[in-house]
């Protein structure tokens, strides 16, 4: 899906391209000069949890759990912009926000095939610091990539859950968009992909009322976080 999603962006900016040999009367042409740019943005999410189990096998033999987040769920999101320009075309970025959603997984059993699900619901505050570089506009419309860093913190890290989460996350990050100059704004569609940088496992359970449900974070060596965000940007 995130491929889809990444061609469908870079046609549509082909097509622009295309339909864009001729010089045209430019929307808003000084909007770049400004030292600060403002705006809001909302969009779409799929998060993503990836699980290295380690063939945990309980004591008594009777299960070996093996676990994979199955699904994708799309969730919303929502936030605020703030950049701050360095140069012709290069940008500083604040883009905090807010992203709502879940991550589905699934725990089979290798010994009988039973199967056990968790749907992790989440919140995340997101602060974002990105770095914009942009190509020179042409007409009304103008190419960027931006690579960053943000912290997330996950305001409904659940407790008694089977696998749990630490709530702070980091993630590294590198997308792709277009400035489009409309008459009275600037409409900007991104993508965008999010790497988290560190194990987020919790692995002291003390939560957890029944002990034998320790066995699902036993049998996970390593939990990955990631995400993959559609934003429109209007500014």
């Amino acid at each position: 899906m995130p491929q889809r999603l990444l061609l469908s962006l870079l046609l549509l900016l082909i097509a622009a391209s295309l339909g864009a040999q001729q010089r045209k009367i430019q929307h808003k042409p000084y909007i770049d000069e400004r030292r600060w740019h403002y705006g809001f943005h909302i969009g779409l999410h799929d998060q993503s949890l990836h699980l290295r189990p380690n063939g945990f096998i309980v004591p008594d033999g009777s299960a070996q759990w093996m676990s994979e987040n199955d699904r994708q769920n799309f969730g919303f999101s929502a936030g605020i912009l703030g950049e701050w320009r360095l140069h012709r075309n290069f940008a500083l970025r604040l883009t905090p926000g807010l992203h709502f959603g879940s991550k589905h997984i699934t725990f089979r059993n290798q010994a009988d095939g039973r199967e056990t699900t968790q749907d992790m619901k989440s919140a995340y505050i997101a602060v974002p610091l990105e770095l914009k570089i942009a190509a020179p506009r042409f007409n009304n419309f103008r190419p960027y990539v931006v690579t960053g860093l943000t912290g997330m913190y996950d305001l409904t890290a659940s407790k008694g859950t089977l696998v749990r989460t630490r709530p702070f996350q980091t993630y590294a990050q590198i997308g792709l968009g277009c400035d489009f100059y409309m008459p009275f704004f600037k409409l900007i569609p991104e993508l965008k992909f999010c790497f988290g940088l560190a194990d987020v496992l919790q692995r002291h359970r003390p939560d957890l009322t029944d002990p034998s449900q320790l066995v699902y974070t036993r049998s996970i060596d390593r939990a990955t976080p990631g995400m993959v965000i559609l934003n429109l940007y209007f500014e």
